[in-house]
């Protein structure tokens, strides 16, 4: 019986359950989700501030498809995530339009 009373314990209270005992409490669903995308990041070279960065997510998220923007100036990296993987000549294009050079996909 203390096998099963530490067992029961370690289940209500145990980390990758819920407080129910159910090893289903959504996060798996977020997972699932996220498998469904991809994520590209691109280097981007002019960008030096925080205005920067939101004048190219802003041109990247109109591009169809996209789910998020992520641009760091202080690297020149800007991770983008999409539904289906994007054509580079729309990247490119939204980059041009904010003022900016697309130098590619990071390496």
């Amino acid at each position: 019986m203390t096998a099963e009373t530490e067992t029961t314990t370690t289940q209500s209270t145990g980390s990758c359950c819920s407080p129910t005992g159910s090893c289903h409490d959504g996060a798996a669903d977020v997972q699932i989700e996220q498998t469904d995308s991809v994520t590209t990041v691109y280097q981007v070279k002019g960008m030096t501030c925080g205005h920067c960065e939101g004048s190219v997510s802003e041109e990247i998220s109109g591009i169809a498809g996209v789910t998020s923007v992520a641009a760091v100036a202080a690297t020149g990296l800007v991770t983008v995530t999409s539904k289906a993987p994007l054509a580079e000549d729309a990247v490119r294009a939204a980059v041009d339009e904010a003022g900016y050079e697309l130098l590619g996909p990071a390496v």
